[in-house]
């Protein structure tokens, strides 16, 4: 240790030390003094803090490694993935077909609107159709355009031809009497609960829909459909003819639907509604819609062209309700089919139905995604939609007019409610109300304009 000391001394002193001596007999004498061994106890002190921090920098150096060599195989994974799904694209990219693959569908998307567009003017011209048929043009040309430039927004062009086809399926054939039922377009208010009871099964089913059949000077008709099999599945509908009977639970009849749970012909979801003595539905794990004839006993199907299943686009505001992906919904003299595709990005899409001939007569295609929505109804040809707000509360939110095409986002009505979930929400043009299956509750509600 004296060594070292004497060493770091000498050396921290940076000066060589001249000693002289004189001979006394047969010895040397030398007169030393100690002082140039003396301990620099400040230097050491500041050598002692940078050893302390050089030891620090290592240690974080060698965690900062041990770190990346934890994330560096996962980073390369991750790239590797990303490597993976944009290869098809920069195939498709490199070899023109991107281009071309999707200004042949935008071609096509836009003849058929086209042709849409000219049978409604051809039928019953206006200022309207003949303005659509010249944006029409104007819009087959900037595709063109497209195409020779190879330089082109498709999102733009898509939500463009969207628009467009809504204002056509408008222009098609609405009646006059498809709008003369309100006073005004948009509804202002929704009462406090003029119904509420349990449904006639039991507390735990907590999944269905219910209300009165929805054709104008029908007969009163009031049911009720439990769904079984994990709130998925229903075969058989009830039948009130009074709602005293209704609300007393007696008096009624079972319609069997179908045979069993399994059967091509079954119920799927909460999104069925009864409309001329007539239940619509979702068929059996199927992008079909069916209809079942209570008198004739007789079943139609149609299919839904790209209508996503099975808990693909359910309605699904705060928690998901499944089996909602298909909502049938019914007004003064049609039958609406409320679902979302993949084309329109999960987007709602709404079709209307001839209740008859069970064909689609219109498609419109909203900006509103599925899965932000709890449930959906149809009032006058106005598509709403709610959000949940609280157990007890909902709100609806958002407008969809199919007679003009315009979509409104400000709305605010609130309305009540017993439990947080909905089922199923549908009106009725007879009586004016709003009928809510509400976890195993059934509620009504008068609305106003």
């Amino acid at each position: 240790m004296l060594s070292y000391l004497l060493l770091l001394s000498v050396i921290l002193s940076g000066q060589a030390q001249k000693i002289l001596g004189k001979q006394d007999k047969d010895a040397c004498i030398c007169e030393l003094s100690s002082s140039i061994w003396a301990f620099p106890a400040k230097r050491f002190e500041e050598i002692e803090k940078q050893v302390k921090i050089c030891d620090d920098n290592l240690k974080d150096f060698k965690t900062k490694i041990k770190n990346n060599i934890v994330e560096l195989p996962k980073m390369e994974a991750t790239l590797k993935n990303i490597v993976k799904r944009l290869k098809p694209f920069e195939y498709l990219n490199t070899n023109g077909l991107y281009n071309a693959l999707h200004l042949q569908e935008l071609s096509q998307e836009i003849e058929t609107i086209h042709q849409t567009a000219s049978e409604a003017h051809q039928k019953n011209p206006s200022r309207e159709t003949h303005k659509l048929l010249n944006e029409l043009a104007k819009a087959r040309n900037d595709i063109k355009s497209m195409n020779e430039d190879n330089f082109f927004n498709l999102e733009a062009m898509k939500t463009r031809l969207r628009d467009l086809n809504n204002r056509a399926q408008t222009c098609k054939t609405i009646p006059d009497d498809f709008r003369s039922s309100c006073h005004q377009r948009i509804m202002t208010n929704i009462s406090s609960p003029s119904t509420t009871k349990l449904n006639s099964q039991s507390y735990s089913y907590v999944s269905g829909a219910w209300g009165r059949d929805a054709k104008l000077n029908s007969k009163q008709l009031y049911w009720e459909h439990c769904l079984v099999s994990g709130h998925k599945h229903g075969k058989t509908i009830r039948i009130y003819k009074l709602y005293e009977d209704f609300m007393g639970n007696k008096n009624y009849k079972d319609e069997p639907i179908t045979s069993s749970y399994s059967d091509k012909n079954t119920v799927q979801g909460s999104g069925t509604i009864l409309y001329d003595n007539t239940v619509f539905y979702q068929c059996y794990s199927k992008a079909e819609i069916c209809s079942f004839n209570i008198t004739t006993k007789t079943t139609k199907r149609i299919n839904l062209d790209g209508a996503g299943i099975d808990n693909k686009f359910p309605f699904c505001y705060y928690s998901c309700r499944d089996w909602t992906d298909i909502d049938l919904e019914a007004d003064q003299d049609a039958v609406w089919v409320i679902y979302a595709t993949e084309e329109n990005r999960g987007n709602i899409v709404l079709s209307r139905l001839d209740p008859v001939e069970l064909n689609i007569t219109h498609t419109w295609k909203t900006h509103l995604f599925k899965r932000s929505v709890t449930s959906t109804f149809m009032v006058c040809g106005v598509l709403y939609a709610t959000r949940y707000v609280n157990t007890y509360q909902e709100e609806v939110f958002y407008a969809f007019d199919t007679v003009t095409g315009q979509e409104l986002n400000t709305l605010s009505v609130p309305f009540e409610k017993v439990a947080a979930g909905i089922a199923n929400l549908n009106y009725n043009p007879v009586d004016r109300k709003l009928y809510m299956y509400n976890d195993g509750y059934l509620l009504a509600f008068d609305v106003f304009f």
